[in-house]
């Protein structure tokens, strides 16, 4: 059975970005309902584990409590959303998302949509890795790093989130490869020099991982160099911190992305197609992403839908 709603603006995705939507929705007397995939609204907050001292106005200590600070203040304006509720179809000619809350199917009609489904965390795409998320050997280190004292661990990736933990391993005493695909790094020179200080940091530039090994348990990687040459390192486990990808896979064919997937929009998160606006982190690449900047971005598409269906009220008064 598939039933019907509907609601003026309907907002994709739960993070900074998608919350400061439905809190400015709700402000200037908007109909809205914010659907969020997940269980808990918050995006990618949850992931942030050191301080947070960028937002301005409001530091937190870590991403859980910047969270709950956005869904307290979505909640006590009574902001209308749904969890666990995952779009399966958006139909560009209807105008009408179809999602899906328990096995049960829902057609949302809307006048406006402002998607802000965010980033995924990008895979290697190597054989192994499959395997390995499908044993849950998915690993936070800052949560996990005592599991590996006196253990090697491969950290793959060359920005602050790879630096950032391969440092919090070696400081549990783990033996830490850190594999780049390049000799240059994205990470800033801090976490570089933080990681250069110890002893049981190895940095291998130039390798690129060609496969996860083990099939209980992760027992190695193999590598391969930028010459050709391979070889095999012995790991208990991979961290891979590769960067994001943009979830823009569901509006693909409605709007315009540019060669890395990234939805392409102005200043009011307006796209090409006249009643999609996007916002976040899918039209935000990695170099601008942040929580200001989202949430910045939720304010400028409501207030800007808010001057379009104003324009419409008086037109049809007339």
């Amino acid at each position: 059975m598939v039933f019907m709603l509907d609601a003026d603006i309907l907002i994709i995705g739960g993070g900074p970005a998608g919350i400061s939507a439905a809190i400015w929705c709700n402000r200037l007397g908007m109909d809205h309902l914010l659907v969020e995939e997940h269980k808990m609204l918050g995006g990618q907050l949850s992931l942030i584990h050191n301080r947070i001292i960028d937002y301005p106005g409001l530091q937190a200590e870590n991403g859980e409590e910047m969270r709950r600070y956005f869904v307290r203040h979505a909640e006590s304006l009574q902001c209308r959303y749904r969890v666990n509720t995952r779009v399966v179809k958006i139909d560009a000619e209807r105008k009408v998302a179809v999602v899906e809350t328990g096995g049960l199917k829902t057609q949302i009609g809307f006048r406006y949509l402002i998607y802000a489904a965010g980033a995924v965390r990008r895979k290697l795409g190597v054989p192994g890795e499959k395997e390995m998320f499908a044993r849950g050997e998915i690993y936070s280190a800052t949560k996990d790093s005592h599991l590996f004292k006196g253990k090697s661990a491969a950290v793959i990736g060359g920005g602050d989130r790879a630096f950032e933990g391969a440092c919090l391993l070696a400081e549990a005493g783990a033996h830490v490869y850190l594999i780049h695909r390049s000799e240059r790094f994205r990470a800033r020179q801090a976490y570089l020099s933080r990681a250069q200080s110890y002893k049981n940091i190895r940095i291998l530039p130039n390798m690129r991982v060609k496969a996860i090994i083990g099939e209980n348990q992760t027992e190695a990687v193999e590598l391969i160099h930028s010459s050709g040459e391979s070889c095999f390192l012995s790991v208990s486990a991979v961290f891979v911190r590769i960067g994001m990808e943009p979830n823009s896979a569901l509006v693909q064919d409605i709007v315009r992305t540019d060669a890395n997937g990234y939805i392409v929009s102005d200043g009011y998160g307006k796209t090409g197609c006249e009643w999609l606006y996007a916002i976040g982190d899918n039209c935000l690449g990695p170099l601008y992403s942040s929580i200001a900047g989202a949430a910045g971005q939720g304010a400028a598409a409501a207030k800007h839908i808010a001057s379009r269906l104003a324009g419409e009220s008086a037109r049809t008064v007339k």
